[in-house]
Order: C-alpha cells, then sequence, then structure tokens
C-alpha cells in the first residue's frame, strides 16, 4: 500500500465498528488531521445542527487540511466527503463482534458518564431499551444490514471514483492497516 494514496481516509461502517477509535489511531500515529462527523452533528442536548453549519465546517476543514481522515455515515455528506477521499475504510466486523463493541462502548460510557459531544452523554435507556430510536445498542443491530447492503453496492460500482476500498473485518486487519501507514510514514521522513 502506498502512502501516497492514504492520505484522504473516509472510515464508515456500523455504529460501534470502530470508526472513531481507527479515526483517532490513524491522527495519533500517522499524522492525519481527524474530523469525526457525529462531533459535528450532535448539538447540545442531542438536538441536531443546522445542516447548512455542519455542511460549512466540513467544507473548511477539507479546504485547510492536505492529510486527513473522517469518521461517520452521514451519508448527506457523502456528495462533499467522498469524492475528495483516496481511501475508503469500511469497517466490517461480524455481527457478534459489532455486538460486543457496540455493548461494551457503551456501558462503559454510560457508567462513566462519559462527555461524548457538547456536553451529551449517553442516555440510560441505550442499556434497556429495544428502539433503535432510544439505544445505541439496538440501532446497531438494526442498521447493519442496510449499512452492509449500501457499503457494498458503493465497493462494487467503485464509488466514488478516485478512492479505493479497503474492508477490514477483524481488530488484526485493522491493526496491520494502521501499522502499514506507520510504516509508510516512517519511510517518507
Amino acid at each position: 500500500m502506498s502512502s501516497a494514496r492514504t492520505n484522504r481516509i473516509v472510515v464508515v461502517g456500523a455504529s460501534g465498528s470502530g470508526k472513531s477509535t481507527l479515526a483517532r489511531s490513524l491522527e495519533t500515529r500517522c499524522g492525519h488531521a481527524r474530523l469525526e462527523l457525529d462531533a459535528l452533528h450532535h448539538g447540545p442536548g442531542w438536538t441536531r445542527r443546522p445542516a447548512e453549519t455542519v455542511r460549512w465546517e466540513v467544507r473548511a476543514f477539507l479546504e485547510r487540511e492536505g492529510r486527513w481522515v473522517i469518521d461517520g455515515n452521514w451519508f448527506g455528506l457523502r456528495d462533499l466527503v467522498w469524492p475528495r477521499a483516496d481511501t475508503m475504510v469500511w469497517l466490517d466486523p461480524s455481527r457478534a463482534r459489532l455486538l460486543a463493541q457496540v455493548v461494551t462502548r457503551t456501558v462503559r460510557r454510560t457508567l462513566t458518564r462519559e462527555e461524548l459531544w457538547n456536553g451529551n452523554r449517553e442516555p440510560w435507556s441505550n442499556l434497556y431499551s429495544l428502539d433503535p430510536e432510544r439505544s445505541i445498542i439496538a440501532w446497531s443491530m438494526t442498521s447493519l444490514a442496510g449499512y452492509r447492503a449500501e457499503l457494498a453496492e458503493r465497493m462494487s460500482r467503485g464509488e466514488p471514483g478516485n478512492a479505493r476500498w479497503v474492508r477490514l473485518t477483524s481488530r488484526r486487519e485493522v491493526e496491520g492497516f494502521v501499522a502499514r501507514l506507520e510504516r509508510d510514514r516512517g519511510a517518507e521522513g
């Protein structure tokens, strides 16, 4: 893998698949500027921020940064972000692995009252509700098939045309991907 083709990375996948974790690794280990789309979308009290404000912030980031990683599935921003990417990383763990990851993350965030974005914290309903609108765990499990179908379709069609797709299905593959980029960056510098 040539690092010249991994300067602008979009990380997609189901909720809890590890998108933000991978993006943080690329930021700290490989020097990519990082933009987390969830942080832009969720205002205080879990209110949705105005779409035009979010688009403006994403545009400003893309114009300012040369090497970046953007994590998130906000398909409403796809027209702005995807054409500028040179690498699309799809995190696609097994259903069992995804469930374990999203439950572990949700329990930790809920019990520690970890602040996510703009003062928001995981609601307790995430731990018991079966309603996907009230529980990230339920959302992750019910949206998985849709994400897989959508992303597989985009990957098979080669969208966006200027980017290559990398599908990672295990933690070992994710670590190998980051290690290769880190090695390539070291060889450059």
